[in-house]
Parts: structure tokens; sequence; C-alpha cells
């Protein structure tokens, strides 16, 4: 069997880190509780997901709240 190896995951992969935030949280988080979350406590759960080599001086407020729409639109995508 051959090992999977995943890419890293930096600041500009919003998509990416919302699968792995939905991933993470599933539907304990619906849309408005998603937008509801504070930027320093997604902040933390994105610093803490497998793969991602972005750091914290690397973000600002344009990419979490990029991260927060595709959260949505990917808890949206799993609601079928």
């Amino acid at each position: 069997m051959t090992p999977q190896f995943e890419l890293p995951i930096h600041w500009k992969d919003h998509e990416d880190i919302a699968i792995g935030l939905y991933e993470k949280f599933g539907d304990d988080f619906n849309e408005s509780k998603i937008y509801r979350i504070r930027f320093m406590e997604l902040l933390e759960w994105v610093l803490a997901l497998p793969n991602f080599e972005g750091t914290r001086e690397e973000s600002n407020e344009g990419h979490l709240e990029q991260i927060q729409s595709a959260w949505v639109y990917e808890w949206r995508d799993n609601q079928d």
C-alpha cells in the first residue's frame, strides 16, 4: 500500500482550510454559527489543522473572512 502524502495548506488555500474545518466540526456549526465565530478562535482552529503550514503572523482579516465564507459553502454542499 502506498502512503498518501497531503500537500501543505497555506493561508491562500481558503477552500482547503474550509474542508478541513468541516471535517473537524461537521454539522456542529451551521451557517449562522460559522459567521458568529470570533476571528481569534477561528485563527487558532486554522493553525491547528493537520498539514497547515501558515503562521499566525501571516494571517489577516481578509483570509479569515474568506475562510468563513468557504466554510459556509462547504457546509451547504454537505446538507443535501
